[in-house]
């Protein structure tokens, strides 16, 4: 049986193209100008975009959600890509990055393919230095979120930031 006329593989074709679908219809909701109410304003909606957008990589990917003063989304960009266990990230990247889609305030995000969603030591540390950095060009660090396969865990909501 060839891989075009196998239904698992259907499937999986079929479940590919609506989380396509889901992003796009996400991404048009989130950065659309005419509808501001569409904004960010508390980590359950981010946890929901992230999950959808993260959730499914088998190595590690740090993201960062680059919003406007009114925290409605200028742009996701998926910055640093890793192994399955670490993501190199650079502060000096971040900050060009931020300075040139001129955003007002950041959410970090990375996944852990494992699936375990739980921050690691090296994760509290980077996102200390990136909120740093950031606040030197007054650019405010809202939440830096670890999603795994069905957890997502928010630094903001431990009280981390």
């Amino acid at each position: 049986m060839s891989e075009l006329s196998n239904p698992a593989f259907d499937g999986v074709k079929s479940e590919a193209l609506v989380i396509r679908e889901a992003l796009a219809i996400l991404d048009a909701r989130y950065q659309n100008r005419q509808h501001p109410t569409e904004v960010f304003t508390s980590p359950d909606l981010v946890r929901d975009y992230l999950r959808l957008r993260m959730s499914g990589y088998e190595r590690e990917v740090f993201a960062v959600l680059l919003l406007d003063s009114q925290h409605r989304l200028l742009s996701y960009e998926e910055l640093f890509f890793g192994t399955i266990d670490a993501a190199s990230v650079y502060p000096r990247e971040v900050v060009k990055l931020v300075l040139a889609k001129n955003a007002a305030a950041v959410i970090f995000a990375h996944n852990h393919p494992s699936g375990y969603a739980e921050p690691s030591d090296a994760d509290r540390r980077i996102t200390e230095r990136l909120k740093t950095a950031l606040a030197t060009i007054d650019v405010s660090t809202l939440d830096h979120l670890v999603v795994g396969h069905l957890d997502v865990v928010s630094f903001a909501e431990r009280g981390w930031l």
